[in-house]
């Protein structure tokens, strides 16, 4: 029989008590819903400036690692030097095989540490290394990696309540020597993490003026938009340059072929809430990165009650119809926008809403605030499987 752990039967408490509209308490002292949850596993104890985190690199403990050679993986580790060595002809240096995911884990106002979505970026991942010829990881090792990494960082979780989160970049790349265009012989897979703060400080979020792109592509509409490849960032460069040179920190692609679809932002998705009450987002299965908060958000849109579009959108026949446009992604779930400028012609939006009580619904699921109905969270375990099994062998004293 499998043994229950001490804490299992504080979810169902915890649902029933957020539907009542009740607070709640646990083992080892959560106050109530607004109180500071337990720390029993030192989440925080690096005791940075956790309010005035940004979005910049902070030093932590390490990073996992795994090998790929002679068709199979081999046994991860964990590295506490931040540097990788890589043969010069490592492909991910010539012919660019190289992906990248990004999620957050949170120490929720249950005390536990608990990742976001973290499976949906694994499905994602998976689609890119088989686009790019690149080994799968199995999802087992991908969580292995995860919690592991989370383990050995913990003390730079940010704190419930502190805003922050503790971002994890799993990522893959061809690691082994290659002179001609092929897939490399050997491939590295890295889960690093990195502390974070809010975009909104003091709760406000700030809308954004955006410049409609064009003059550049983001992707081509059979090419490997949809993969979330390092190359796809380095081509948006130039042109996230001129347009915040320009006066707009944020720019619109629309589609390659006809310029009239909308695409997407630089590093985020589109959608709009419409005058007459829908969420829209575009659809274009292989130029538009298929965003894990955007699928997050089309649920919860849904569960309000609005009407879900995933459709081409034609920009000039339908940019009056938008009450709400926002640009979300995992840093930010959701940024306003408000206006778009095409040549000498620009649309104003109305105050974000919709789209702020979206946001807020995603940050209570993360923060352990709401009930996770749709299962997006996963607990990160603070003691290795491994351990506990090895533990479970001895007889109780």
């Amino acid at each position: 029989m499998r043994a229950v752990g001490a804490k299992a039967w504080v979810r169902p408490a915890y649902a029933a008590a957020v539907r009542a509209g009740s607070t709640i308490s646990r083992p080892g002292g959560v106050d109530d819903i607004w109180g500071a949850p337990a720390n029993e596993y030192g989440v925080g104890t690096a005791n940075l400036e956790w309010e005035s985190l940004g979005f910049d690199y902070v030093p932590t403990v390490g990073h996992y690692r795994h090998l790929w050679k002679d068709g199979e993986w081999e046994p991860g580790f964990f590295r506490e030097d931040p540097y990788l060595t890589v043969h010069l002809l490592g492909n991910v240096f010539h012919y660019g095989q190289s992906i990248f995911e990004g999620f957050k884990v949170f120490h929720t106002r249950l005390g536990t540490v608990e990742s976001f979505s973290d499976h949906l970026c694994h499905e994602r991942m998976s689609h890119g290394c088989r686009r790019f010829r690149m080994p799968v990881i199995p999802k087992k090792m991908w969580q292995d990696a995860i919690n592991e990494t989370v383990r050995r960082n913990v003390k730079y979780v940010p704190p419930y309540g502190t805003g922050g989160s503790l971002y994890v970049r799993p990522f893959i790349f061809g690691s082994g020597p290659r002179l001609g265009l092929g897939p490399a012989p050997e491939y590295t897979f890295v889960v690093m993490c990195n502390p974070a703060g809010s975009y909104y400080k003091a709760g406000k979020m700030q809308a954004l003026d955006g410049l409609v792109n064009d003059e550049y592509d983001r992707a081509a509409p059979l090419g490997c938009g949809d993969v979330k490849a390092a190359g796809n960032y380095a081509a948006d460069l130039e042109s996230m340059y001129k347009a915040k040179h320009a006066g707009y920190p944020i720019s619109l692609y629309l589609d390659a072929r006809e310029r009239r679809y909308i695409e997407e932002f630089n590093t985020s998705n589109f959608v709009a809430i419409t005058k007459d009450g829908k969420y829209i987002t575009p659809d274009s299965a292989r130029s538009v990165l298929n965003s894990n908060t955007n699928k997050c958000l089309r649920v919860l849109a849904a569960d309000m009650g609005l009407t879900v579009e995933v459709r081409p959108i034609d920009f000039e026949k339908e940019v009056d119809t938008f009450a709400e446009v926002g640009a979300v992604g995992t840093a930010v779930v959701v940024t306003p926008i408000k206006s778009l400028t095409r040549g000498n012609k620009t649309w104003s939006f109305q105050d974000a809403n919709v789209l702020v009580q979206l946001h807020d619904k995603v940050r209570a699921i993360q923060n352990g605030e709401e009930v996770d109905m749709h299962r997006w969270m996963r607990k990160i375990p603070m003691q290795d499987e491994r351990d506990v099994q090895m533990m479970s062998i001895y007889p109780g004293l």
